[in-house]
């Protein structure tokens, strides 16, 4: 019914409708403002939290293909340690024997396997953009993981001494880069990716150990790098095999190891996460029904507070369709001011405090794409013009059973 009667009345959106819409809103300040208010802080929660949910999502895939592994293998109960190391770039300490690189390698179903040792720098280093930065260090001769870069960007593999730095890794104007006293090299940064990653260091085993030599001399702490030990083994399985019963044959062949499929490698944050976007979802919800039902009391109030202004617009000639096109055009104006000075607030919020929010929150957050943006806000647009116009409509459709005659002499 309500569909029939919105299409039915369509004809009566036209420029004369607008202006006089545009006037009552002029003329009618506080309801106006109270409309418009309702619509901004509902736009920019809703838009703030699809971002965020978007913007989760987005770090987590980009941090997993940056890994570029169907497995990880790392040492049994390190799992929360990798996992915040990966995800947040919070160092950790965690070795395993090396030859659980050959061990794996011989698996059935296992195609390419790559050794890794993570390690942190000194508190507060000069080098690094966090307090503690997370090392990675790679074997150049089999990574699948930085090797794309390498080849795209750099041309050729890392020498001893070269590191290559996440987005945010920077050396400082007029200083030399140094990690445990030992000068290096920064021939570059990979792309964004939101996660931990991007405050990471990249460099080979060889430049790893090289650090470690210096470090008893020229550091105030030095670098203790196991023998003969590794910290994960990145895991490519072979053409057409099967990944989960590749990943539970490691587990069974290699004692004292964990192997992890990367799609569930953020398990423990993907469950946090889903409870808390579980949580701002009912709110939404909760809140945007609240918004609609507030702005249908407040239009029912303007539209029985102008009774007879609608009365004389029809005895002046005025059309059932003009008055209802009228009343939405003010419902749609406020709504399409409000929605998108809310979402361009929420965006500028985001984009200010996006660190702060993954200290606090403890999550990743890679912001997504304009095209992504885009959609949103249509989304959204579209969303609240087609539940304010509902809302706005019911009293319309009201106040119109009365003959104008009547309403005149109320």
């Amino acid at each position: 019914m309500l569909v029939r009667f919105f299409l039915t009345n369509l004809q009566g959106f036209s420029v004369n409708s607008f202006f006089l819409a545009v006037r009552s809103i002029r003329t009618r300040r506080f309801r106006s403002t109270l409309i418009l208010a309702c619509v901004l802080i509902a736009s920019a929660f809703l838009f703030g939290t699809t971002t965020l949910i978007s913007g989760f999502e987005r770090s987590l895939n980009s941090g997993l293909e940056r890994l570029g592994a169907d497995i990880i293998v790392i040492p049994a109960g390190s799992e929360t340690g990798v996992e915040t190391a990966l995800l947040m770039g919070k160092p950790t300490d965690t070795w395993m024997p090396a030859d659980v690189v050959s061990n794996v390698a011989s698996v059935p179903g296992v195609g390419e396997v790559s050794g890794q040792m993570y390690l942190k720098s000194l508190y507060n280093a000069p080098c690094c953009s966090v307090s503690e930065m997370f090392l990675v260090a790679i074997d150049p001769e089999t990574d699948f993981s930085i090797r794309p870069w390498l080849e795209s960007r750099l041309k050729r593999s890392l020498e001893p001494g070269e590191v290559i730095g996440g987005s945010y890794i920077f050396v400082p104007e007029g200083e030399p880069l140094k990690l445990y006293g030992c000068e290096l090299s920064l021939v570059g940064n990979l792309e964004a990716t939101g996660t931990g990653l991007d405050n990471s260091m990249f460099m080979t085993l060889d430049t790893a150990r090289l650090i470690a030599e210096a470090s008893f001399t020229a550091a105030i702490s030095p670098l203790q790098i196991p023998e003969n030990s590794i910290s994960a083994v990145m895991v490519r399985a072979a053409p057409g095999s099967d990944i989960h019963k590749v990943c539970l044959d490691i587990r069974a062949a290699v004692p004292g190891v964990t192997a992890l499929e990367s799609p569930g490698l953020f398990g423990t944050f993907r469950h946090q996460f889903t409870s808390l976007l579980w949580g701002t979802t009912t709110i939404s919800i909760v809140f945007w029904s609240m918004i609609i039902l507030l702005i249908a009391i407040i239009m029912a109030m303007s539209v029985n507070e102008r009774r007879r202004d609608i009365a004389v617009l029809f005895a002046l000639g005025a059309t059932r369709p003009f008055v209802t096109g009228m009343l939405v055009l003010e419902a749609w104006i406020l709504t399409i001011t409000g929605a998108v000075t809310g979402m361009i607030a929420a965006w500028t919020l985001l984009s200010l405090f996006s660190g702060y929010i993954i200290n606090s929150l403890g999550i990743p957050l890679l912001l997504p794409a304009l095209p992504s943006i885009l959609t949103t806000t249509a989304v959204i647009l579209l969303l609240m013009t087609a539940s304010v116009a509902l809302a706005a409509i019911l009293p319309v459709i009201n106040s119109l059973r009365h003959e104008p005659a009547l309403a005149v002499r109320a």
